[in-house]
């Protein structure tokens, strides 16, 4: 005879966001809102350490990077490695990778690029200018990692497959270390939409008012409804997590397209002016990125078996 009690609110809340469409949506808002607090931090760190002191911060900001990777790697849990991979990539790329190019565009006396349409205004900062010299290691590294026999991305094992790319069959018992992936993930996707967003504003190739720019937008932002359509019905924490990098970055760089039109205010590069609304979106990126957390690796099984032992 079984024997059935009511639900607490644990159970509830296990219901709720340990299911679809929350673990997905989860995962999205933090990699999204992150990357515009990444420019906030940015700006932050610029302004109250100076030019004195800001690139011994942003060297800290790498360390803290390179902490949570070793701490990741460590790590058994997926869940837990996963997330450390994440904000470990984010660190080494704000504090080792971006303020790399800032102290070399200052040395090198790079101007930045006036916005043509907004008197007075900074359409590319002079860093950025510099980022594009980068390329060519985004595609040498590139090559090695897309021709990798042991790996799992879905992009990497489609080109593989239909350009007849696969060097080998992956190795039997082969364990993946997720604090590795994910920050190398974070790192590679933000570069490359960097770049790809630098070289489209560049008039010499396209611009940022080019037809083909608007048209970039619009499949932009029609591929990230079909991600996030697919995101929104993962079951499993650390694979939705890993699915909304790219998800929430490509949509950022949808975002980004149309803050470069002017159709809005970058509140992210104005933290003294919209300090509440970018203090709420930290609290709200902290609560999000703990329930995520503290959602369990792969809970669909579980809550299945839960319902039939009720019935």
């Amino acid at each position: 005879m079984n024997t059935t009690t009511a639900p607490g609110l644990s159970d509830n809340f296990k219901r709720i966001f340990y299911r679809p469409p929350w673990i997905g949506m989860l995962a999205f808002f933090v990699v999204f809102i992150m990357q515009g607090l990444g420019h906030t931090q940015m700006v932050l760190m610029e302004a109250i350490f100076g030019e004195a002191y800001v690139y011994q911060s942003a060297a800290v900001t790498g360390l803290i990077g390179a902490v949570c990777l070793f701490i990741g790697m460590r790590r058994e849990g997926e869940v837990a490695a996963t997330w450390l991979g994440f904000f470990a990539g984010t660190f080494l790329w704000t504090g080792w990778v971006e303020f790399t190019y800032v102290w070399s565009a200052n040395v090198l006396g790079v101007p930045d690029l006036m916005d043509q349409y907004a008197a007075g205004e900074i359409a590319t900062k002079a860093e950025y200018l510099v980022m594009m010299s980068s390329a060519g290691v985004l595609l040498a590294t590139l090559v090695p990692l897309l021709m990798n026999r042991e790996t799992k991305c879905n992009m990497f094992v489609w080109f593989q497959r239909h350009l007849k790319l696969r060097t080998g069959k992956p190795s039997r018992g082969y364990e993946r270390n997720f604090a590795y992936i994910t920050c190398l993930e974070t790192i590679y996707v933000i570069w490359f939409c960097y770049l790809a967003l630098l070289f489209i504003y560049d008039e010499s190739i396209l611009g940022d008012r080019h037809p083909v720019t608007y048209g970039i937008f619009f499949v932009t932002t029609a591929w990230s409804l079909y991600l996030i359509r697919r995101l929104v019905q993962m079951w499993k924490v650390t694979t939705a997590v890993r699915y909304a990098i790219p998800t929430a970055i490509i949509a950022y760089s949808a975002y980004e397209i149309a803050g470069r039109w002017n159709l809005f205010t970058d509140i992210w590069v104005h933290p003294g002016q919209y300090w509440l609304e970018l203090t709420l979106f930290l609290a709200a990126v902290i609560l999000a990125g703990a329930v995520a957390v503290m959602t369990p690796q792969h809970q669909k099984a579980r809550l299945e078996k839960e319902g039939r032992l009720q019935h």
